[in-house]
C-alpha cells in the first residue's frame, strides 16, 4: 500500500515502555491466571454474562484458554500495527513536518488499545474463574458502565486532543 507518508522511525518515550510492560505484563499474569485457575474448575464454567452481570450461558472450561488465546494474537497484532505507522488512519494530511507528533500520537493510541484489551480480558477471566467457584462477583455494577463509556467518551477526547496537536 502506497501512502505518500514518510516513513520515520518513532522513537520510544518514557510512557510508550511503561505502556507496553504494562500489556505484556498483564497478558502474562492472564496466561498464569488461567493455567493455575484451571485444575480448580468444574467441567462446566460461566461463558457469558447479561447486562446485570448474572450468568446466562455455560461452557467446557477448555474454553477459558480462548481470552488467553486471543489475548496473544491482540497483543502480537497491536505490538506490530505500531512498527507501521505511516499506514495508520488520520484526519489530516501527514507531512515531513507533523509526522513524528501525529505517529506518536497514533502509535500511543495503540499502545493505550492494547493495554485496555489486556485489562478487559484480565478482568472477564476473573469474572469466570471466581463465579466458576461460586463465588459472586460485582462485575456488574462497574464493568460494562465503564467500558461502555470509555468507548464513547475516548474518541471524543483523542478527537480533541488530535485537532489541537494540527492546530
Amino acid at each position: 500500500m502506497k501512502t505518500g507518508r514518510p516513513k520515520i522511525n518513532v522513537p520510544l518515550e518514557g510512557l510508550d515502555i511503561i505502556l507496553d510492560i504494562l500489556s505484556a505484563t498483564l497478558l502474562i499474569l492472564l496466561i498464569a491466571y488461567t493455567a493455575l485457575s484451571y485444575s480448580e474448575l468444574p467441567d462446566r464454567i460461566p461463558s457469558h454474562f447479561n447486562a446485570r452481570g448474572e450468568v446466562d450461558g455455560y461452557s467446557e472450561k477448555s474454553m477459558l484458554w480462548l481470552l488467553p488465546a486471543l489475548g496473544i494474537v491482540m497483543f502480537i497484532g497491536l505490538y506490530f500495527i505500531n512498527k507501521f505507522p505511516h499506514l495508520h488512519n488520520y484526519m489530516v494530511n501527514i507531512t515531513e513536518e507533523n509526522a513524528l507528533k501525529n505517529y506518536r500520537f497514533s502509535t500511543r493510541i495503540v499502545r493505550f488499545a492494547n493495554l485496555f484489551v489486556m485489562l478487559i480480558f484480565g478482568v472477564i477471566a476473573y469474572n469466570i474463574v471466581e463465579s466458576s467457584k461460586g463465588n459472586i462477583s460485582n462485575i456488574d455494577s462497574w464493568f460494562l458502565p465503564l467500558v461502555i463509556g470509555s468507548s464513547i467518551m475516548l474518541p471524543i477526547i483523542l478527537l480533541i486532543y488530535q485537532n489541537k496537536i494540527n492546530k
